[in-house]
């Protein structure tokens, strides 16, 4: 397989990577076609998947978007994944010249592509991270450069958690993260669940092992189980909700069924 003059030379392209597929089922171009089968295997059980992804992207521009109009100017993203189309730094910009943002990711290629599509832009940055490890994120270069602790956050975990199993301890990462902010600082989530999905639970199943066959369990939790890591936060309504109705600016009736497969919130420190 030749190697695309994007691909860093530390990576392994004959595996598939999870923000690779992620970046396939939205329609993007950094991917490999071992990306490409898994993704494909995984729609056999659920062909509605890139629409929840695009619900997602949706759901974080939104929230965005939400904390930029409330006064937040400083976001992390955590997992933030290979950029794509309205990036959290076009939509927090735009709305807050001058709003600062650092994207996090453990992926060499999502770290390369941020990178490359940061060049010049003072007041973005990338670190290389993993948020089972949440000290060293706030210890990263780029979080101590554009993140001032003492003022609020709006910390993105979207689409990221549901890869953080039980035994790695994500409640306590990320009460980790929330007791380092600043009071007023806010929480923006989604995660993924079993309930919503418009198939049976046999058949996202089949959807949920193909993650397990590449080593990248996706850990599908309850809304309860969701819910527990606003611990701490002021829930911003409409609470914790499917994707498609947190603050919809289009009709939800009109969305896809896959689009309400997990929920979204939004919380806020006092």
């Amino acid at each position: 397989m030749e190697r695309p003059a994007w691909a860093p030379r530390s990576i392994d392209i004959s595996v598939p990577s999870v923000s690779r597929i992620y970046d396939y089922y939205l329609g993007g171009s950094h991917n490999f076609e071992v990306d490409r089968e898994a993704a494909r295997r995984a729609m056999e059980f659920m062909p509605g998947l890139p629409k929840t992804m695009q619900a997602n992207r949706a759901f974080l521009r939104r929230a965005v978007r939400f904390a930029a109009q409330e006064g937040i100017t400083q976001f992390l993203d955590i997992g933030s994944g290979i950029p794509t189309y309205g990036n959290v730094h076009e939509v927090a910009q735009s709305a807050v010249p001058g709003a600062r943002v650092v994207y996090v990711d453990h992926d060499p290629v999502a770290v390369a592509h941020s990178e490359a599509v940061l060049a010049g832009n003072d007041d973005a940055g990338v670190a290389a991270a993993d948020l089972r490890k949440p000290q060293e994120i706030l210890d990263s270069p780029e979080v101590r450069r554009l993140i001032d602790l003492n003022r609020p956050v709006a910390l993105l975990l979207v689409a990221i958690l549901h890869f953080v199993e039980d035994a790695d301890d994500p409640y306590g990462a990320v009460a980790e993260l929330r007791d380092a902010f600043a009071p007023g600082s806010m929480l923006i989530l989604t995660h993924a669940s079993y309930e919503g999905i418009p198939v049976s639970a046999e058949r996202a199943e089949g959807a949920m092992d193909v993650y397990k066959d590449i080593r990248n369990p996706l850990i599908m939790r309850s809304r309860d189980e969701i819910a527990r890591f606003f611990e701490g936060y002021d829930m911003v309504e409409p609470g914790l909700v499917t994707l498609p109705l947190w603050r919809p600016e289009s009709a939800p009736e009109d969305e896809d069924p896959f689009a309400f497969s997990g929920y979204a919130g939004v919380g806020r420190t006092a």
